[in-house]
């Protein structure tokens, strides 16, 4: 790919009508065997942290669904574990909710960023 995919993830969630989950599957997915067409379906759930905001960024989850699927199951908690860090060290944060600043008023971190910070925190990973 001749973009960098944190960037192309990015534009996906800003002008393709992608989600932040659906943006880093289908930015990463020519790390999987799927084509990116079910690779958004399977995200598509995950949008707006998965519980409306309430749980884990849809940009993280993302990143974990293609650590599974290039490590075919095998070990992947031991990667995602550390994508989770890199993506928390990264963005400030886990959840949606925190992310936004839902109930502080303080964004830690805009969608976009979210998504870049996903996808680079995946390829740092794996």
């Amino acid at each position: 790919m001749n973009q960098d995919r944190a960037e192309f993830a990015a534009e996906l969630k800003n002008h393709g009508g992608h989600n932040c989950c659906q943006a880093v599957v289908a930015a990463l997915a020519d790390e999987t065997s799927l084509p990116k067409e079910q690779l958004t379906q399977i995200a598509a759930g995950f949008c707006a942290g998965m519980g409306n905001m309430e749980a884990t960024c849809g940009a993280l989850v993302g990143a974990g669904i293609i650590a599974g699927l290039k490590t075919e199951g095998k070990t992947t908690l031991k990667y995602t574990k550390q994508i989770a860090e890199k993506f928390k060290e990264a963005s400030g944060a886990m959840t949606c909710r925190d992310l936004k600043g839902i109930g502080t008023g303080k964004v830690l971190c805009p969608c976009d960023d979210c998504v870049r910070n996903a996808v680079r925190a995946y390829e740092a990973v794996l």
